[in-house]
């Protein structure tokens, strides 16, 4: 298991046991929109012209996160979802390539929340701040080469609003943001090497129970 990975997993296992203690459980549930503004250094490889690269695209998959309340307005979160698939066309002078790479990003993310008014309020808006880790899976290249990239860990923060329909059900929505930086080397008829700055912006809402 990778080192940063396991981190977090702790880090989640230890929220959860702090949860015993705590006032409130919610589990939510809704669609997240994944939105790159990704940047590259480029890519590099023999027989490469210059000026070649790459963008990544959005995508749209189902969202779940388990939240702990550790106190009234203080709680850990844990963010989960589908791993969507995300794809990549290529720009500048290779553009007539068309679609160069998909891939699915495996992006648990554990934040540490702060909310606004008090237990019990209709709107409850909220921020977080905490630590994402990426893993991608499935990569594929309709060029045939063999591609790979490599895990990223970096911050992750959010901005939200609860509402509270009841005692138990209620809405949200919220807004995020990850530092995503990942390594791709594609090996095929030569080598191709980027660093892609994902840049993500996060988009979400859904419905939420309180236990």
């Amino acid at each position: 298991m990778h080192t940063s990975f396991r981190i977090l997993v702790l880090a989640a296992v230890a929220a959860a046991c702090g949860a015993a203690h705590a006032e409130g459980l919610t589990f939510k549930a809704g669609v997240i929109r994944y939105q790159p503004d990704s940047r590259t250094s480029g890519l590099t490889g023999i027989g490469i012209p210059p000026g070649a690269d790459a963008k990544v695209g959005s995508a749209n998959t189902a969202l779940f996160t388990i939240e702990y309340e550790l106190q009234p307005h203080w709680g850990a979160e844990l963010v989960l979802g589908v791993p969507p698939k995300i794809t990549s066309t290529a720009t500048g002078s290779v553009a007539f390539l068309g679609e160069v790479l998909s891939a699915r990003n495996v992006a648990p993310t554990l934040l540490f929340t702060y909310r606004w008014g008090q237990a019990g309020a209709t709107w409850r808006p909220y921020v977080g701040i905490g630590i994402n880790y990426t893993k991608f899976t499935d990569a594929k290249s309709p060029q045939g080469y063999d591609v790979k990239l490599s895990d990223s860990t970096g911050p992750a923060a959010e901005a939200g609003v609860d509402y509270a329909i009841d005692k138990r059900w209620g809405l949200f929505a919220s807004i995020g943001y990850a530092q995503v930086r990942s390594k791709l080397v594609a090996t095929g008829a030569n080598v191709l090497q980027t660093t892609i700055d994902f840049r993500p912006t996060t988009y979400a809402f859904g419905a939420s129970y309180k236990f």
